[in-house]
């Protein structure tokens, strides 16, 4: 749906990406990403839920997103190996109504505590098995043939996360989103586009925003 052009050849950079390394913090302090070409700092600070200390990583993405769907083995490697102080909340996009259906999926899954078994389920089922799952009745048969109870997943599906895919729109115009996948960095900085150097930049951010 977007892919941002990292196109800055760093060696220290390369070398992690290849390694499949994240930056260490010393490191992340050594490399010098360039802001308006590999992020973009915040005008105005977008808001945060992780707790004090804890520097909020944000991933933007949407279902329907082919690169999306080959980011998500990436960053989650990535989840696996973050440091402590990094907490990371998933946020799915809606930049028209038909979105909607969608973020409402994730969400119904966040609550039932399905993201781990469900959530690369739904990008295969929409991008290997080429599954429509863009409307509330696709959804609702897809999900019952997964087990998953009817009665329950309806009941959060058209009922809380309603209400949290709405609030979801304003976290995205907060970061002023341009497309999927992209990361929100502590309220503060928003980095685009996908694959390893996109986690790179991350990294060097993370850093910055512990340094206060």
């Amino acid at each position: 749906m977007h892919r941002r052009d990292f196109s800055r050849s760093l060696l220290v950079a390369g070398a992690a990406t290849a390694s499949g390394l994240a930056l260490s913090p010393a490191m992340a302090q050594r490399v010098a990403f360039k802001e308006g070409t590999d992020f973009q700092r915040l005008a105005k600070p977008a808001p945060t839920e992780s707790p004090t200390g804890q520097v909020e990583v944000v991933e933007f993405f949407a279902y329907s997103c082919i690169h999306c769907y080959n980011f998500e083995p990436v960053f989650h490697e990535w989840i696996k190996r973050k440091p402590a102080h990094v907490t990371v909340r998933r946020m799915p996009v809606a930049f028209n109504q038909n979105f909607v259906p969608m973020q409402r999926l994730y969400f119904t899954l966040e609550a039932m505590n399905l993201v781990d078994t469900m959530h690369v389920k739904v990008f295969k089922a929409i991008h290997e098995e080429r599954l429509p799952l863009t409307t509330a009745p696709a959804i609702t048969a897809w999900i019952e043939k997964q087990g998953v109870n009817r009665e329950q997943f309806l009941g959060i599906f058209n009922g809380q996360a309603a209400k949290l895919a709405e609030k979801a729109v304003g976290l995205q115009d907060a970061y002023q989103v341009e497309g999927t996948p992209a990361l929100g960095i502590a309220g503060k900085f928003y980095v685009g586009g996908q694959g390893p150097r996109t986690l790179l930049v991350a990294d060097s951010l993370i850093a910055e925003a512990r340094k206060g």
